[in-house]
């Protein structure tokens, strides 16, 4: 039970600008998971989540990423080294990868939390991006080129 609810919390807070506790709880109740303030505190500091300003001056949880575990920067640099190009068909991303790595590549979009897919697939130098709609696929096309053409 903790662990799927802590999942819907990471989910939520992907989907939507969470800024307090009460909206939290609020959002999980009416997924059908009963939870008071404290389990939400619990959850908040057992996630590592923090608060982190938005556009609008307003706040928002986010999953705290540690410098220690580094992971967020090596799924980066696996998207980065086995990319070569990317194309939408209506909410479907199709990536092209260097041979061999599309799995990896596939592994790192799904761990680097990109608002928008839904899941990969993967054969051995092509990935299908399941995207959420029509709409978000532009947008999740941004992002991985964003990180594509980071700090390189």
């Amino acid at each position: 039970m903790k662990v799927g609810r802590q999942s819907k919390i990471i989910e939520l807070i992907n989907k939507y600008d969470v800024e307090t506790q009460e909206e939290l709880a609020d959002r999980l109740n009416a997924a059908g998971y009963n939870v008071t303030q404290a389990t939400i505190s619990r959850d908040i500091r057992e996630l590592k989540l923090t608060k982190v300003a938005t556009n609008g001056g307003k706040q928002k949880y986010i999953v705290l990423q540690t410098q220690e575990s580094g992971l967020y920067d090596k799924y980066v640099r696996v998207l980065r080294d086995g990319y070569i190009s990317m194309d939408m068909a209506m909410n479907i991303i199709v990536v092209k990868t260097v041979p061999g790595m599309a799995m990896a590549v596939a592994a790192a979009l799904d761990h680097l939390n990109i608002n928008g897919i839904v899941g990969c697939i993967a054969g051995d130098d092509t990935i299908m991006c399941a995207i959420k709609s029509l709409e978000d696929t532009e947008i999740v096309m941004e992002k991985i080129t964003k990180l594509v053409n980071s700090r390189k």
